[in-house]
């Protein structure tokens, strides 16, 4: 039998089961069976997925190694500047999802509180997450309160952390900060803020009931008579009557006198602003003339001649070409070529000129009459004057609200105001006001209409304080119902509301200074129950 072959007895039913011996050779070299070879097989196997199983593992772990983490830092205050570097800056929380591992280099800044930088370690897998807390920097605050017996109160979280009567002072570490200040038939002025910077807060707080808030006084060099905002809210002009100098310049938030302009040996009447805010045209009676003043440089360019007599009121038309104004005592209003500076005609209009409006059209100059209280209107392609409405009076001041086609017109001798349909001509008593209304504005919504009255003559002469304040009413331009009232000083007169609605400007004429005023929205005024006004004429007596 051969070596190797089947040696075992056959069972019934069953497979055969082989057998396998090694085999020596001639030399005594051992030769492997086909067992020991496919064990060989099997080891080579195993330690081929082992070596496979450990490279994979390996690149899965220089893979994961090299992969980009996420790095988050949140600053406190939540406003302040956070610079990853290598990043942009931003606000409050920056997060980058994907950075290399590494250190980074961070900083965190706000404007007072002290700027930190620190080292973040990104980590492998794991990322970074850091908070920054920058440290409060002392801040000086300063409160003056009127009258004199308010309390003054700083708070945080709600409770206070220092107070006083009249005023207060401390310093305090940089945060949020509410001032509240408080007197018996006074509105409670609460204001919340962050405190970042040396504060010094000067408050007058308003009469009980007030819905306007006096933001404070400008004092000037003489009687302002006119005034105007500029189209960007930031400089109000003031024409000085018994000037020079002829018109002051002020911030209407600071207050603060940032400019003057000399007209020469007299003062100045009215003025008013090109719509594009680069131009101001202001009056000065004496010399019947008008000067045309680059806003900018606040350098006069022109004096316009109207070559009549006591030039007051001053108007532009809608598309700035053409410069009209009434002359007192020449009763015609000149009609002035802005791109030769000629004076193109003369109109003759009813005694004593005073209000003007220029339609949106450009086809109509209505006129309003001092000495006699006509309204009237020039067709300004004929140059034909048509009288629509006499009061008998006295009308000084015109405002129109162009998409409802109405007009506006104060009488100082009616103590009214008046509306006249601009299609109709049809002329009716709008609201009686205090006395002696002169200038009166609208606000940019034609919502409100804001009067004011200079309050009733002294009985020696109206050069002198008469027994009344001044004040300025603020009325529903539609029904014509009460929103608001505030008492000035002596005489109010010039007027004027931002182009935006929100500030207030008008002057005590005799007392040489301007108020300003927030002006809240209609919303708010219609909501108020008139305001002040139910006890403006009790609080307007002397």
């Amino acid at each position: 039998m051969r070596r190797g072959a089947y040696s075992g007895p056959r069972a019934a039913g069953k497979p055969l089961v082989k057998t396998y011996r090694t085999t020596r050779g001639r030399n005594g070299r051992v030769f492997s069976t086909t067992a020991t070879i496919t064990k060989r097989r099997r080891r080579r196997a195993v330690l081929a997925l082992v070596l496979l199983a450990t490279a994979a593992g390996a690149a899965l772990c220089a893979w994961a190694w090299s992969r980009p983490v996420e790095l988050e830092v949140t600053a406190v205050p939540p406003d302040a500047m956070v610079h990853v570097a290598g990043s942009e800056p931003a606000t409050g929380t920056v997060r980058l999802p994907a950075v290399k591992p590494g250190n980074y280099r961070v900083s965190v800044a706000r404007t007072g509180f002290a700027t930190r930088t620190v080292t973040i370690t990104a980590r492998h897998f794991r990322g970074a997450e850091r908070r920054v807390v920058l440290e409060a920097l002392p801040q000086p605050v300063t409160v003056k309160a009127r009258p004199a017996s308010a309390r003054v109160s700083l708070l945080r979280d709600g409770s206070a952390i220092a107070t006083g009567t009249g005023s207060c002072a401390a310093t305090l570490p940089a945060g949020p900060l509410t001032i509240r200040i408080t007197a018996a038939g006074r509105n409670t002025y609460s204001r919340d803020l962050f405190l970042e910077r040396p504060l010094t807060v000067d408050v007058s707080l308003d009469p009980e009931g007030q819905l306007v808030h006096g933001l404070g006084t400008i004092a000037c060099a003489g009687a302002p008579k006119g005034v105007a905002l500029s189209p960007n809210g930031r400089e109000v002009w003031a024409t000085i009557l018994n000037g020079p100098p002829s018109i002051e310049i002020f911030d209407p938030r600071t207050r603060r006198r940032v400019g003057g302009i000399d007209l020469g040996r007299h003062g100045a009447v009215e003025i008013v602003f090109s719509r594009d805010g680069t131009r101001a045209y202001a009056s000065q009676m004496e010399t019947a003339k008008v000067f045309e003043i680059d806003v900018a440089t606040r350098r006069v360019l022109r004096a316009l001649d109207t070559e009549s007599a006591w030039t007051k009121v001053v108007a532009l038309s809608p598309d700035g070409a053409t410069l009209y104004a009434a002359n007192w005592s020449g009763d015609d209003v000149s009609e002035i070529d802005l791109a030769s500076g000629q004076l193109t005609r003369r109109i003759r209009v009813a005694d004593t000129p005073r209000g003007l409006w220029p339609s949106a059209d450009g086809t109509t100059l209505w006129v309003a009459s001092f000495g006699t209280g006509d309204l009237e209107r020039i067709d300004l392609a004929t140059g034909r004057v048509k009288r629509v409405f006499s009061s008998g009076g006295a009308l000084r001041h015109l405002v129109a609200d162009e998409t409802r086609g109405v007009l506006f017109a104060s009488d100082m001798a009616k103590d009214c105001v008046w509306v006249t349909d601009m299609k109709t001509n049809r002329t009716r008593r709008f609201a009686t006001v205090g006395h002696k209304p002169n200038t009166i504005d609208l606000s940019p919504d034609g919502r409100v209409l804001f009067v004011s009255n200079r309050g009733a003559n002294n009985p020696v002469s109206y050069y002198l304080p008469g027994p009344e304040w001044g004040s300025v009413m603020l009325l529903d331009a539609r029904t014509a119902a009460p929103l608001d009232g505030i008492v000035g000083g002596n005489q109010c007169t010039a007027l004027d509301v931002s182009d935006d609605g929100s500030l207030l400007v008008f002057s005590d004429f005799l007392d040489d200074r301007l108020r300003v005023y927030g002006v809240p929205t209609f919303s708010v005024l219609s909501k108020g129950g008139g305001g002040r006004c139910p006890t403006l004429p009790r609080d307007v007596r002397k």
